[in-house]
């Protein structure tokens, strides 16, 4: 049996231009940023003295489009680079993909590679609440390939190809190594003693589908008793752009086992819960892809590069905690602990670039995770 890397194809709508993707993420590893790379063929005779040039913009949508009334618009798009990939010669090396691309398609294919800035924010969609939104929130990127005498004109739609791409990161497993714990307490008042709970993990990483398994051990010295307790994941969304934070429960498992705790016992459980995409209901809930796939993952959590500071963050910024609620009662209230950890993917897998032959896909048909929207 062959293996065949897959690249993805699209055309401009004059056939003129054809722009070839190995991939459509490209990934941060905080440190740098992978460039945009593939290969576009252009006729020659099309040309005609001018010049190809490649941007990356990104669409930073904080508001449904349908809510824009009287010039308010809840949207912001960023040129984060623009380069010409013809006839000014590639000055990066050439990735494998490429060079097989090259020898294939013949003297009319041309390499690219683009490279974005270190600050440019990660791909994140928020669910808008109803399918009927015409345009995804959150965090788009567009790669725009086009013909131009000079990178100021504008783009013509007949002459250009729009493909969406994604900017993504990977954990990096060394990094995260600790054994996070948090403890939490509460005092009543007009009563002596305390209600403790302390919440550990046996690591700081979780990959998307994996069970979290929170630790949780509670010790009462207090004079009231716990009528039940509560675990839950939850996805807290930073937007930058508006100063605007939310928190979503995106995974959350209550249980009176072991209730009611009474004054001076302790308790110890183990929680298994898997926090998925599965309730996108919730508006706001961040995700990695488009929010109509059955199959769309929780955004990953935001990584910074070591030593930066947190509020030069850009986008919207994604983080996790695991939160153990417990109920004493309507006149005590609850005591509430949460532990922060890291949700993301696994590092990519490099099998795919060593494959012997090359299978060419529409751009336009295939799935989140491979591809683009339809209307692309």
């Amino acid at each position: 049996m062959v293996n065949a890397v897959k690249v993805f194809k699209k055309t401009a709508p004059n056939g003129k231009t054809t722009v070839y993707l190995g991939r459509r993420d490209f990934v941060d590893t905080t440190i740098k940023t992978e460039p945009i790379d593939g290969v576009v063929v252009i006729d020659d005779d099309y040309l005609r003295g001018r010049r190809v040039y490649a941007s990356v913009t990104v669409t930073y949508r904080f508001g449904r489009e349908e809510d824009e009334v009287m010039g308010l618009h809840f949207s912001k798009e960023f040129q984060l680079a623009c380069q010409e990939i013809y006839s000014k010669p590639m000055e990066t090396k050439l990735t494998d993909v490429q060079d097989r691309l090259l020898k294939k398609l013949g003297h009319n294919a041309y390499p690219f590679a683009v490279t974005l800035p270190e600050n440019a924010p990660c791909s994140v969609q928020l669910h808008p609440g109803s399918e009927e939104s015409t345009k995804p929130l959150g965090v788009i990127y567009e790669l725009k390939v086009f013909v131009a005498d000079n990178p100021e004109e504008k783009p013509h739609r007949r002459n250009s190809v729009t493909l969406a791409i994604r900017k993504v990161q990977y954990s990096s497993a060394d990094r995260f190594t600790r054994q996070p714990s948090t403890l939490a307490s509460k005092g009543f008042t007009f009563s002596s003693g305390k209600l403790n709970v302390e919440v550990s993990l046996d690591k700081e990483l979780f990959y998307h589908g994996e069970q979290v398994t929170p630790k949780v051990l509670i010790s009462n010295n207090s004079k009231k008793s716990v009528k039940s307790m509560k675990c839950s994941i939850v996805q807290h969304i930073e937007v930058t752009m508006i100063n605007g934070q939310m928190t979503r429960e995106v995974a959350s498992l209550e249980t009176k086992e072991g209730c009611p705790l009474q004054p001076g016992d302790h308790y110890q459980k183990i929680f298994y819960i898997t926090p998925l995409a599965a309730n996108m209901s919730k508006f706001g809930i961040a995700l990695d892809g488009r929010t109509k796939d059955t199959d769309a993952n929780l955004a990953s959590s935001t990584v910074l590069k070591e030593g930066s500071n947190p509020n030069d963050a850009l986008g919207i910024v994604v983080s996790y905690s695991v939160r153990v609620r417990l109920n004493c009662g309507a006149l005590a209230g609850d005591l509430v602990a949460d532990l922060p950890f890291k949700l993301m993917h696994p590092g990519p897998s490099s099998l795919q670039s060593k494959a012997d032959d090359i299978e060419f896909e529409d751009f336009a048909r295939l799935r989140r995770g491979k591809s683009v929207d339809n209307q692309l």
